[in-house]
């Protein structure tokens, strides 16, 4: 048995047996008739059955279903910075995180459209907790992030997927996205867990920790949409937070995240892929030699790249100026926008709570805010 088994996505021999086993259940089925509503049964299930690896299940199945959601909850999907990646070349994206299966889901599409290594992606195993969701994130390649572990388990846990992540990188030839942070982005500002890179380091062999840094080749990635579709369901945290009470998630809150998430309006969305991290490694490495001093210098260069590059929408400027009672932005958005906007907040949050007002105002102001260190906002 390989130590990864725990964690990691099926080998292509492992993937038609995974298929049959799950072709029956009502979630594929679904899946499918989303995906290809003009097909009988027999036709994709005849399809499936003859799919024996995950870049043809996400190839055939996985990249039609993701166009579709485009199609029916969003405005379109733009890029840039995708021409400064290498082909047949692996990256380790780390970019902030907004949406549980949409923001890796895209970023795959987009790199299977410009030829490039599809990713690996850490998905946290809460949230694949029903047996076909597990299948399903597996026949994706989605490596699993333990949740809920002691302390020594999260040790443990911590090194062995730090392990998989460089055995992916460097000998699989196999890109990887990670979150920034543990869990979603909930109140807009986006900054990277120190956390994350110390665990990225512990599969190191390297002297120094930049040296490793290097060479698994990481890149920033910024991910931004104009209208966040599970905004209203990160209100019941965002209020216990601020009257410093601890929250408790509901029974199948993660589910219905998820699935609002997909199939939620998002208007539109735009994915920038930021420079691979070179001269601002060497940077660190000749100004700090304390490990914990370099982590932090480096979370601080992947929080640069983020903000710097993060696309703002009509629905950022707006929420700036109402939270301010200001007109600043005012030249960036319409007054229709500004009706729309107003429209989803009225719908969507209960007016006389004051809390909940502010944080979800704050959840689309915050990015403006966070930009404006770096730029103008525009």
């Amino acid at each position: 048995m390989s130590k990864f088994d725990a964690i990691r996505p099926y080998y292509d021999a492992e993937v038609n047996d995974a298929i049959r086993s799950s072709i029956n259940h009502p979630m594929m089925k679904a899946l499918m008739h989303f995906t290809f509503p003009e097909v009988d049964d027999e036709v994709w299930k005849k399809q499936l059955k003859k799919t024996y690896s995950i870049r043809d299940f996400q190839c055939n199945f996985i990249y039609h279903s993701v166009q579709k959601v485009l199609k029916r909850t969003a405005d379109g999907l733009t890029t840039s910075g995708f021409g400064k990646l290498k082909k047949n070349t692996s990256y380790l994206f780390i970019s902030n995180h907004r949406d549980i299966l949409l923001d890796t889901s895209l970023l795959n599409a987009c790199l299977y459209e410009h030829g490039l290594v599809m990713t690996a992606s850490a998905i946290g195993d809460n949230l694949v907790k029903k047996s076909f969701l597990k299948i399903l994130a597996k026949l994706n390649r989605n490596f699993l992030v333990q949740r809920g572990l002691s302390p020594r388990e999260m040790l443990q846990s911590s090194k062995l997927l730090s392990e998989y992540i460089g055995q992916l990188l460097l000998h699989e030839n196999r890109s990887v996205w990670i979150a920034q942070r543990e869990g979603r982005t909930k109140d807009g500002n986006d900054a990277t867990n120190p956390g994350v890179l110390k665990m990225l380091a512990m599969g190191s062999d390297e002297q120094n920790l930049i040296d490793y840094f290097k060479k698994i080749r990481i890149v920033p990635v910024s991910i931004s949409y104009e209208y966040d579709p599970t905004d209203a369901l990160k209100m019941p945290q965002l209020i216990a937070e601020a009257n410093n009470e601890i929250y408790t998630k509901e029974k199948n809150e993660d589910f219905v995240t998820l699935m609002s998430g997909v199939m939620g309006q998002k208007k539109r969305i735009h994915i920038h892929v930021g420079d691979i991290l070179g001269q601002e490694l060497d940077g660190i490495k000749e100004e700090f030699e304390n490990s914990n001093k370099q982590i932090q210098a480096l979370a601080q260069v992947i929080d640069d790249s983020i903000l710097n590059n993060y696309k703002l929408w009509p629905s950022n400027y707006i929420a700036y100026d109402i939270l301010n009672n200001a007109k600043t932005y005012s030249h960036l958005y319409t007054e229709n926008e500004k009706s729309l906007f107003e429209r989803r907040l009225e719908m969507r949050i209960d007016q006389n709570n004051p809390v909940a007002l502010q944080s979800f105002l704050a959840m689309y102001a915050n990015p403006v805010v966070n930009k404006m260190k770096y730029t103008n906002a525009t």
